[in-house]
């Protein structure tokens, strides 16, 4: 009996081990297989975790607006400002008779060009001729009744030294003289006067210049105006030298001061430009428009510029201020005020801003920037200061 109980437990004890074995070996496998779940998981949560890392970086990337950015110019030292101007002759006057009478001819038609004291026209004054001739006559017996005068004075004179006349009677023969004297004298005046009148037959160019307009022909009925008003015979315009008046804005009036220079220019003459100088102003602003009237005179020797022509003047005036220009889709229209964007520490922040002079694609800033400021270009309307900005290509363009 002992001995078979011996047996069995002999039997029994390798078949236990082996279960222990196996069982161990199927304790080291789900524990292997746990350990590989639980890295998975973890590698999965941690991957989803990423992942919503780096979806909440991307989301905040995007809702940073990137933007371009720009640099201020620097302004010209000297500004250009452009106003309009007629042109108007240095000279110009209307030409009128002096004497009565019916034209003889004239020498000069429209567009010639005169000399002072070229012969433009002739009257005949027949009227006047015939006076002339009356107060020369009259003139003759004035001069015989004061010689008469004279002698008797003279005589009379003599007699009254050896009291064979009176003193009275003397008297009144030399007042007769001085009368007749005085009667001479009014008769030579008269003829100086018609003969001034007959001078005034010939009209003549007061001064070098062209003839713009002719009033009259041959046989023309001519009127001196002193009965009614007197007709233009011609008009004479001096063009060697244009004027050009000009209304400067007051803003720029202390800058337009006698000695500046100013270029013109005319649709005419698309490829030339005249050169002038600001010669005087009226020292006053006017209170309507608010403007300076300056006149500026131009050389025209070649006749090219007419009187009367549109121009354009450039008046290049010294600037009073340090300026910059900035396009003008950098501009900001807010209920505040004008702004610009600026990018500051990686943030738009919205700064004021004074403009000067606007020249269509850009504007000049008198105030509010710098050079190194980053102006924002075309920037939203909602951006407001202190949003976070990303400069395209991380630097300013």
């Amino acid at each position: 009996m002992t001995t078979t109980t011996n047996e069995t437990s002999d039997e029994i004890t390798p078949q236990r081990s082996r279960h222990h074995r196996v069982a161990k070996v199927m304790i080291l496998a789900l524990a292997a297989a746990a350990a590989a779940l639980g890295l998975a998981i973890r590698a999965g949560i941690a991957t989803r975790v990423n992942a919503e890392s780096s979806l909440v970086q991307t989301t905040e990337a995007a809702a940073i607006p990137s933007v371009r950015v720009t640099h201020p110019a620097a302004g010209a030292p000297l500004q250009e400002l452009i106003l309009p101007g007629n042109t108007q002759a240095f000279s110009d006057t209307p030409i009128y008779a002096r004497t009565n009478g019916y034209l003889k001819r004239w020498y000069f038609d429209i567009g010639a060009h005169v000399k002072r004291g070229d012969l433009l026209a002739e009257i005949e004054t027949p009227e006047i001729d015939k006076q002339l001739q009356q107060a020369h006559a009259d003139l003759e017996t004035a001069q015989a009744n004061h010689g008469l005068a004279q002698s008797t004075a003279e005589r009379w004179q003599a007699l009254l030294k050896s009291d064979s006349v009176s003193k009275q009677e003397t008297d009144e023969k030399i007042a007769d003289l001085s009368a007749k004297k005085a009667i001479v004298d009014s008769n030579l005046s008269n003829v100086k006067r018609l003969e001034d009148l007959q001078s005034f037959q010939k009209v003549f160019a007061p001064f070098d210049g062209v003839l713009t307009a002719r009033n009259t022909d041959v046989g023309a009925l001519i009127n001196a105006g002193a009965n009614a008003a007197g007709k233009e015979l011609f008009h004479l315009a001096a063009i060697d030298t244009l004027r050009v008046f000009v209304a400067v804005p007051e803003v720029y009036s202390r800058a337009a001061r006698p000695g500046a220079t100013a270029a013109l220019t005319a649709d005419e003459f698309p490829n030339r430009t005249f050169q002038g100088t600001l010669v005087r102003t009226s020292n006053s602003i006017d209170p309507a428009s608010h403007t300076l009237l300056t006149e500026i005179d131009v050389l025209n020797p070649g006749g090219d510029l007419l009187p009367g022509a549109y121009v354009s003047v450039h008046l290049k005036l010294p600037q009073t201020v340090r300026s910059v220009t900035i396009p003008s889709n950098s501009l900001l229209f807010r209920a505040e005020g004008l702004r610009v964007a600026l990018v500051r520490n990686g943030r738009a922040q919205l700064t004021p801003i004074k403009i000067g002079r606007d020249y269509g694609s850009v504007v000049e800033v008198v105030s509010g920037l710098q050079p190194a400021d980053a102006v924002v270009l075309d920037p939203a309307d909602s951006l407001a200061s202190g949003t976070p900005v990303r400069v395209k290509g991380g630097q300013s363009e």
